[in-house]
């Protein structure tokens, strides 16, 4: 049996959308492979009315005949005539739904999937879409439309930025984000892996809560094994998948890609006017790509501590991406075993470092409860000079704020004595470059926390692993 794994608040507000007594146009988008066809048909199951999927690089002409046939096979009544174009396809779908009998709590739920795929360059499809919607769909209580698709700047353009006919007629939109590591774990669960939480943060590092990428796991092997038959082995499934990932999602994929890559390189993040620098980018179509990545959850953006808006600090935010680039994009080795051969490099550590800071910065609901502090009003940003960076402050409501420092290994971490002392210094810088007046607390997140020792003491407060599967 199907299970829908996490996605509680989409359900919620999917089910809301449902159960109103007005007319509801939704739109659901996020990154390709993220589960948004699949938490739709498992949702709904046989209750849809009718549903399309748009067919990837079909003419327009072929379109209507797939979409025609859809018709069909939901009204049982054939078609006699294939349609001249979309506006007689809306009206064959509007005659067709007219049919069907009003039952009191009860909605005619239509869902076209892919639908930026049936937008080709000589198509009238957004046109008769928006004729469709304002001239009849909209007047109708019991209609709920459903619109989906990976090609986020389609849907953000046509759709939800529509200044045309459906401009303002969009009744919800919800993006779809990847799993968390507790969402992560209980997927992995479903399919059989049963990894200690130390191998599920690591393939959340490499792989992020992507569904469609953890559901290609072989409970069979290890962690390491595969790591290299997902990228490393002839033609493995997510070597290729870069290829197809921006292209599905963006108009102009390869600036989006410059875009990234250029944030892959920088541990730190960049500003935009660095990013201007590294890519040539700038104006709006640097703010719109920005904006893109931002809704498909590819980068995330955060203001410097005590700094202006023009000093936003971008970071890459995609595990996968990341990883692609740092291992697999300029590796030639032919060594299908290339993971599992390099286990101790410094590569691989260096990219543990970089992607577990990564990984507290996106679960920083579950780092305040650790603290304490769900309930009390905080700002998240970040701090950097050129003599010491800090990846995550938290401002408190109470006037305490906490520097987090974020440390993965396979044991308890050792503060060294020249570790405290560089600490230290980096509060004094903190507190001298800031005027900051609050009482500051060093809280480290690890995977097993900080060992008892000599120099521990300079941590006021500690997160481990655990915490932030909750």
């Amino acid at each position: 049996m199907k299970k829908i794994i996490g996605r509680q608040k989409e359900i919620s507000e999917l089910q809301r959308c449902y159960n109103s007594n007005r007319a509801e146009f939704v739109v659901i988008s996020g990154r390709r492979r993220i589960g948004k066809t699949y938490l739709i048909n498992t949702l709904y199951d046989s209750q849809f009315s009718f549903s399309y999927v748009g067919g990837h690089k079909l003419s327009q002409k072929l379109q209507l005949k797939k979409f025609a046939k859809a018709i069909s096979e939901y009204s049982k009544i054939e078609i006699p005539k294939e349609f001249d174009d979309w506006f007689d396809a809306f009206d064959s779908l509007q005659e067709y739904l007219k049919s069907i009998p009003t039952v009191e709590g009860k909605r005619k739920l239509i869902f076209i999937d892919e639908m930026p795929w049936i937008d080709n360059k000589k198509s009238n499809f957004v046109s008769a879409l928006e004729y469709f919607w304002n001239s009849w769909g909209a007047l109708q209580d019991d209609i709920m439309f459903i619109a989906s698709g990976s090609a986020t700047s389609w849907l953000n353009d046509k759709l939800n930025d529509n200044q045309g006919g459906l401009h303002a007629r969009i009744t919800k939109q919800i993006v779809l984000p990847p799993f968390n590591l507790r969402e992560t774990e209980e997927y992995l669960e479903y399919i059989g892996v049963n990894w200690d939480r130390y191998q599920i943060v690591q393939t959340y590092m490499a792989l992020g809560g992507v569904p469609f990428y953890l559901s290609l796991i072989n409970p069979e092997l290890s962690f390491a094994q595969n790591i290299d038959a997902l990228f490393f082995e002839r033609n493995a499934a997510l070597r290729l998948e870069f290829d197809e990932l921006y292209y599905a999602l963006f108009s102009s994929a390869e600036k989006y890609v410059n875009v990234v890559k250029a944030l892959a390189e920088k541990r730190k993040g960049l500003t935009r006017q660095e990013l201007i620098s590294a890519t040539g980018m700038q104006g709006s179509t640097l703010t719109r790509i920005l904006s893109n990545l931002e809704k498909s959850d590819f980068i995330v953006c955060y203001q410097q501590y005590k700094h202006t808006t023009r000093d936003t600090i971008y970071k890459l935010s995609d595990l996968y991406t990341l990883f692609y680039f740092k291992f697999v994009e300029n590796n030639n080795t032919k060594d299908t075993a290339w993971w599992q051969n390099n286990l101790q490099s410094q590569t691989i550590k260096s990219w543990q470092g970089f992607s577990f800071e990564l990984v507290g910065l996106l679960h920083l609901k579950q780092i305040k409860k650790a603290l304490g502090i769900a309930g009390i009003s905080t700002s998240a940003s970040g701090w950097r000079t050129k003599e010491a960076q800090i990846d995550l402050v938290i401002e408190r409501a109470d006037r305490h704020i906490n520097l987090c420092e974020m440390k993965f290994g396979i044991e308890q971490y050792e503060i060294t004595k020249e570790y405290a002392d560089k600490l230290r210094e980096r509060m004094s810088l903190f507190r001298e470059g800031t005027k900051c007046k609050l009482a500051i607390h060093n809280t480290f997140i690890t995977t097993y926390g900080v060992r008892i020792g000599k120099h521990s003491s300079i941590v006021d407060s500690q997160i481990t692993m655990n915490d932030l599967f909750e």
